[in-house]
């Protein structure tokens, strides 16, 4: 068709259009557990979720919708804290965005994070074309 094309996944697509400034992580809590960095506008998807974290088992398999329906509501809240301040401590983010489908099950976030909104998403693909700054 002879047009430009950019293609990022959905995780990285919300941080871009969450990202404040500085050093963000995103992690996204759905079926899975997506995640990206944007760091001095340049963003970069990651695959934090298949890191190992428990028992043989990934960070995925404690903090998606697998290990919410496994673990019950207040366990999976639990693991999510110690994953987002584990992925913190190791990454040194300025701020966490938290979001995805799940990230409302949460009465409190984690230190140092914020409720990430699934509209910004739509942000994100606005400002992949709108921003001549932002590197993906």
């Amino acid at each position: 068709f002879g047009k430009p094309v950019k293609v990022v996944n959905d995780a990285l697509m919300q941080a871009i259009g969450s990202y404040e400034g500085g050093r963000m992580l995103f992690l996204g809590l759905g079926t899975g557990l997506g995640a990206a960095m944007v760091v001095d506008n340049v963003g970069q998807p990651m695959e934090l979720a298949h890191l190992p974290y428990r028992k043989g088992r990934s960070f995925e398999d404690y903090v998606g919708e697998r290990g919410l329906e496994k673990r019950g509501k207040k366990k999976w809240r639990g693991y999510v804290f110690d994953v987002v301040n584990r992925l913190r401590a190791a990454l040194q983010p300025d701020y966490v965005v938290i979001g995805g489908g799940n990230v409302d099950k949460l009465d409190e976030l984690p230190a140092h994070s914020r409720r990430g909104d699934n509209t910004r998403a739509f942000e994100g693909g606005f400002r992949l074309w709108r921003d001549k700054a932002l590197i993906v």
